[in-house]
């Protein structure tokens, strides 16, 4: 079976067509002189045009890594208190190893849900690393990682509120050449429009 084609392209070409054929019957009244002239102007508002489209497609690019870059953000922004919170539970613990007394702690066991517990003098933590995988590490090989991964959150955070500022001035920038391209093409439609009042 064949497919159909789009008639988007069709539609393209026979509006380019129809304008110029306009432009050679105007050729007629006017002289070679109007044909160039009205073929430049219509060359630079296609060129215009395009120019436009490009700067969109740019604008539309950044908006897209500008996402992506607020949701890392987002999820840094929540990881670095768990951590802080997690190295707070491990100094806890070490401060509490020597005292020979057990330590009584309220855990979250679900959203809503707490139990206690009761923990004993212990060399040792379990740490959560995601994908379903839990370390056991003694308290001071705990505080190392924790620490270093607080480190690595803060750094990775501010690269990319570095990289959120750099693109907000590259939004700016191609949004404020969009509307001088438009404004351009406005002026450049009003001296047409004068001239062509003159000539008549």
């Amino acid at each position: 079976m064949m497919k159909r084609r789009s008639r988007r392209p069709m539609n393209g070409i026979k509006k380019r067509l129809r304008t110029l054929k306009k432009l050679v019957q105007n050729r007629r009244s006017k002289g070679l002189d109007g044909l160039f002239k009205e073929t430049a102007d219509y060359i630079v508002c296609l060129q215009m045009k395009v120019k436009v489209m490009q700067m969109m497609v740019k604008l539309q690019q950044y908006r897209l890594v500008e996402m992506k870059l607020l949701a890392q953000q987002r999820d840094l922004q929540a990881k670095i208190p768990d951590i802080e919170k997690c190295l707070d539970v491990v100094a806890t613990l070490q401060a509490k190893k020597g005292t020979g007394g057990a330590l009584l702690a309220d855990f979250e066991v679900s959203e809503g849900i707490y139990s206690r517990a009761r923990i004993e003098d212990t060399d040792s933590v379990c740490l959560w690393l995601g994908a379903n995988v839990m370390l056991e590490h003694s308290c001071e090989e705990a505080t190392d990682l924790l620490q270093r991964n607080l480190e690595n959150a803060r750094a990775s955070l501010e690269v990319l509120v570095t990289d959120l500022q750099f693109l907000r001035d590259q939004v700016t920038i191609t949004q404020v050449t969009i509307a001088r391209i438009y404004n351009w093409d406005v002026h450049q439609r009003r001296l047409r429009q004068v001239s062509a009042a003159k000539d008549s």
